[in-house]
């Protein structure tokens, strides 16, 4: 029994008890040093019968090597990675190095992990222990917070033990338990247990209310401190902490000296790996009963793995030793380590046991960082960088690899920390192109923060610096800018002046790079009109399309593919296919290569393909990926996506409110692009709802407007369709002429379908030769969303002009595809529709699936289409075992006992978003 822990007890108890019950568990232990955590989680193990252990514990000096607290988890299940299905298998055997290749999604990794957790504990229940939380490194948390958030029926218990407060930004949101100081009463008796001569009731009281009921110090410090320091109360002015870990120097000095060394080489290896301990420790001079010593005095375990009494003990041990001892336990932890099997640690052992700058140990680091970069692991690459700078003899060698490790940083989502970075590279020695890279940089995280307006002028000013010293780079820059320019501008009068500037710059090559390709298309549109540009246009959206990542710097050229061009480019040409497949590589690469920011940028890319397919579903999976990297990196969430969903499913004011909570900060971050698709969003919402009134000066808004870039032209047939139901037909007129001149310009079916759908509405000869021709044209292209709408007009058109057998074929078909999809709104205006012409049995909301949850439904509608329980928990990031833990509940809630019965039971929309 611990002292106190009644409460806290009883809540580790019942995570054991919901996990024999088949439902797994996750909490974070929050708690100063030596408040008892550590005691908490020995407890729980001590109580987990039945149970398998595994655990690990975070050490601030292994922060920097990617994926090492994982290792620490997963290392003793290694031998089941064959069951997992080959993808999983391969992207976590690519993040612990045991194969080499392209960086893995880490995604995947995140799910192989929660699989190989779920594998392991289908024997028998399993509890994961991770004791200090916060020095994990930054994959290691990342993926545990992506598998702790998915945790359901795999009878798993996670506990992560953790200090309060720290940078736990992974963690936030798990369910937490806040461990506090003892009270007085059992305070004193933890304090008499130890105390066993008489005491001043006076200082008795003083020590308690000086140590706040810490336990670990009531327990260390009487040991450690001399009778008339206990008479003084410890009164001291050093933090609570500091005088923990002092009184363990205390104990520490009291051994031999072979013991202290052994000591330091153990808190120098974190792993705990005996094997490598005692080798180097032969090494060190060190015979084998050097941590006897240790062990009789309680301070550490010495068996197949080497366990601290408590992480302070280990801070203790190696903080106290000279730097000289830790030097030489470093230098033999490092001879000791196999080169071929484990190169990144050695080096890492090399880097720490170098009392001087050098750099053949620098390099090594180097090469260490590129390997983390290859596993996916940008921020363990970037500390590396940072460690190998650290180690340069040469400044501007160093500032080199500064400038390395911030582009990393910054890949890798930590904006924050990677203009802290740079501002060591400006400090550092003065060197121009150094000086233009790191402005670049600099005008690359303000767009990542979404400050475009801000991010444009030092763009421009880099890009203008960099071309007499670097063409190439220079393009690059002014590229940049001009994509700031089109996310920042209402009106195109500042990106066509960064155009000019570019154009100015160029470069003429006989064999022009995709950045040339991509520069001078955009300039041309912006400068000479879009008619001049389509052949550059068309010309840079093949090179993009054609970007061979495996043989490229995939890390500086993500933004090729990015939102902007992959929305951008494949719009003005009007090319669905096109943007479909750049969207799809994108968000690959950005997961690939571990880009968080960039992979934000890319789903909500790929979900308005998505949306506009009639994929709702599917869209809103990587819109709520979107939300995931937000709590993964604490930036922003993109969600421009959403607000497109929102409108299509109609969920009437909670849509609106979304649509103009994203507009109003778009106007705020000066982000004219987002402002304008908001917009759009909101006419769609409008259409859908029949107030073609408030579509009309949504529409008009972003119409008026007609920004490069800034979804002026798909808001053209949200226009026409909302001013023909008010009466406005000059601005049906307007729609019209603007889309035929767009369609005559890029003959495309999607183009083509919309201008004939603009000259149905706008009324002449033959209407329903345009309608026809028009769903023909958005069908070849894919657009089931635009399909169906223009089934409904046709249908509504058809019922006014009185030819009411059509318009029931017509509006029928739309009803049933439209409502299938989730876009409820316009599924509600055929219905309505068809309810005029006499119709009485149509579905207006959904019955079979109304009690169940959306996540429920997801599972529900891809076991429907056929996918096996691990294919739908690699789709929605769950484990085969929740997902049978799902289905076996959405059976019951649909009377049903098969997959085969879901055909017919289950929609393709969420049962949250019914009809209205």
């Amino acid at each position: 029994m611990l002292f106190g822990r009644h409460n806290e007890s009883a809540t580790l108890d019942g995570l054991i008890a919901e996990a024999r019950a088949g439902r797994s568990q996750v909490l974070v232990v929050r708690g100063e040093a030596g408040i008892g955590k550590t005691a908490l989680l020995d407890q729980l193990e001590s109580r987990a019968v039945g149970f398998r252990i595994v655990r690990s514990s975070g050490a601030e000096a292994e922060m920097e090597l990617a994926h090492a607290g994982l290792h620490q988890i997963c290392g003793p299940f290694l031998d089941r990675l064959h069951r997992l299905p080959d993808p999983q298998r391969i992207a976590l055997s690519k993040a612990f190095g045991l194969v080499g290749g392209e960086a893995p999604d880490r995604f995947l990794v995140g799910l192989a992990v929660l699989d190989l957790l779920a594998d392991r504990a289908e024997e028998r229940p399993l509890i994961c222990l991770v004791d200090d939380a916060q020095w994990l490194d930054r994959a290691s948390a990342q993926t545990l917070a992506f598998v702790a958030r998915r945790l359901m029926a795999e009878r798993v218990v996670l506990v992560l033990a953790m200090r309060e407060p720290g940078d736990d930004r992974d963690f936030r949101g798990l369910p937490e338990l806040t461990v506090t100081g003892l009270g007085e009463v059992e305070a004193g008796r933890l304090l008499d247990s130890v105390v066993k001569r008489p005491m001043d009731a006076r200082v008795r009281d003083r020590i308690i209310a000086e140590t706040r009921g810490n336990p670990l110090a009531l327990l260390e410090l009487p040991r450690a401190w001399t009778a008339a320091e206990l008479a003084d109360g410890f009164e001291r002015p050093d933090p609570l902490v500091s005088r923990i870990e002092q009184s363990f120097v205390r104990r520490l000095s009291a051994l031999p000296e072979d013991t202290r060394r052994l000591l330091v080489a153990a808190a120098a290896e974190p792993l705990g790996d005996a094997t490598l301990l005692w080798r180097a420790a032969a090494l060190l001079g060190l015979g084998p009963n050097a941590g006897d010593a240790a062990e009789a005095a309680g301070l550490i375990q010495l068996g197949s793995r080497i366990r601290f009494r408590h992480p302070l003990v280990r801070a203790a041990a190696y903080r106290r030793a000279s730097t000289e001892i830790r030097q030489a336990a470093h230098r033999a932890l490092a001879e000791a380590t196999d080169a071929d099997v484990d190169p990144d640690r050695r080096a890492w052992h090399r880097a720490h046991a170098s009392p001087v700058p050098d750099e053949q140990i620098a390099a090594a680091l180097e090469l260490s960082a590129a390997r983390a970069q290859s596993r996916g692991g940008l921020l363990a690459a970037a500390a590396l960088l940072e460690r190998a700078a650290s180690l340069t003899p040469d400044s501007d060698r160093r500032a080199d690899r500064e400038l390395a490790a911030a582009w990393r940083k910054r890949g890798g989502g930590a904006l924050d920390a990677a203009l802290a970075l740079l501002a060591a590279v400006e400090a550092g020695p003065a060197d121009e192109l150094r000086t233009a890279e790191a402005k670049h940089l600099r005008g690359r995280i303000a767009f990542d923060q979404r400050r475009a307006t801000e991010a444009v002028p030092v763009l421009v000013d880099a890009a203008r610096q960099l071309e007499p010293l670097d063409r190439e780079l220079a393009q690059e820059a002014y590229l940049d800018a001009l994509g700031a320019a089109v996310l920042s501008s209402t009106t195109d009068d500042a990106a066509g002046a960064v155009a000019a500037a570019a154009r100015a710059a160029a470069t003429i090559r006989p064999e022009p790079r995709v950045t040339d390709l991509v520069l001078d298309a955009l300039a041309t549109r912006f400068i000479d009109g879009h008619a001049a540009a389509v052949p550059s246009l068309t010309r840079a959206l093949d090179s993009v399309r054609n970007i061979d990542h495996r043989g490229e710097d995939v890390s500086r050229l993500l933004w090729l593919g990015s939102d902007l061009f992959t929305g951008y480019l494949a719009s003005e040409l009007w090319d669905f296919e096109a943007g479909r497949c750049l969207a799809q590589a994108q968000v690959q690469r950005a997961r690939d290569a571990g880009a968080l920011v960039q992979l934000q940028f890319a789903v909500n890319a790929l979900a308005v393909v998505e949306l506009l397919a009639g994929r709702l579903t599917d869209a809103a999976v990587l819109i709520d990926e979107d939300r995931m990297v937000s709590d993964i990196t604490g930036n922003r969430p993109v969600g421009y996506a959403a607000t497109l969903l929102a409108a299509l499913r109609c969920t009437g004011d909670g849509a609106s409110r979304l649509i103009a909570a994203v507009r109003d900060e778009a106007l705020a971050l000066g982000e004219g692009r987002i402002v304008n698709f908001a917009g759009y969003a909101s006419a769609v919402l409008n259409n859908g709802l029949g107030r073609h009134d408030i579509a009309v000066k949504a529409a008009r808004e972003v119409f008026d407007r007609d920004a490069v870039g800034g979804y002026s032209m798909m808001v053209v047939s949200e226009l026409a369709e909302a001013a023909s139901r008010t009466g406005d037909t000059d601005l049906v007129t307007a729609a019209s002429q603007r889309m035929s001149a767009r369609s005559a310009a890029t003959p495309t079916d999607w183009a083509l379908g919309m201008a004939a759908r603009l000259r149905a509405i706008q009324g002449g000869p033959d209407v329903a030769a345009s309608f026809r021709e028009s769903i023909e044209h958005l069908d070849r292209a894919g657009l089931r969303t635009e399909v169906s709408r223009g089934r409904l007009l046709y249908g509504e058109w058809l019922r006014r002009t009185g030819e009411r057998t059509e318009a029931r074929e017509q509006l029928r078909a739309a009803h049933e595809t439209l409502l299938a999809m989730g876009a409820t709104g316009f599924a509600e205006r055929a219905r309505r529709e068809l309810v005029v012409m006499g119709e009485k049995t149509l579905q207006r909301s959904i019955e079979t699936t109304e009690e169940l949850t959306v996540q429920e439904f997801h599972i529900a509608r891809f076991a429907r289409d056929g996918l096996s329980n691990a294919e739908i928990g690699t789709r929605l990031f769950v484990s085969p075992r929740t997902v049978e833990w799902h289905l076996g509940k959405v059976f019951a809630k649909l009377g049903i006992s098969s997959r085969r019965q879901l055909r017919n039971s289950v929609l393709d929309f969420p049962p949250d978003q019914p009809p209205d």
